[in-house]
Parts: structure tokens; sequence; C-alpha cells
């Protein structure tokens, strides 16, 4: 009975770490590099830095509603 409730506590802690994970975009860059592969065969990815660098450059320049 131990072990089986051992078993519930660290899968449900798994899948909060899973979670936390993809919430913060810790991932983001695996799955770019992934679809990257995918849809331009043979052609080099952006380098992690650059990849975030364009991201935050990207998340700036979006329209933000404001109320002032």
């Amino acid at each position: 009975m131990l072990r089986r409730s051992w078993h519930h506590v660290t899968r449900a802690a798994s899948g909060i770490r899973w979670y936390v994970h993809e919430l913060m975009g810790d991932t983001a860059y695996a799955k770019y590099v992934a679809r990257h592969e995918t849809l331009h065969p043979g052609v080099e990815p952006l380098t992690e830095r650059a990849f975030w660098r364009q991201r935050t450059d990207e998340a700036e320049r979006a329209p933000v509603a404001r109320c002032c």
C-alpha cells in the first residue's frame, strides 16, 4: 500500500514539474529545433541564445492593452 501511495506522489510531482516547465517556456527551444528540422532539413537552426533573443524581441514589440 505504501509503495502504491508513493507511486501516486511521484507521478503527481512529475506532472507538476512538466506543467511548470511548459508554463515557463523551458521546452520552447527544444520544440523549435524539432519543428525546424522537420520544416527545414539541412538548414542550421538558430542558436539557443539567438532563439531567446528573437523571442524576447518579438514579445517586446507585441501590442499590449493597457489602461493608462
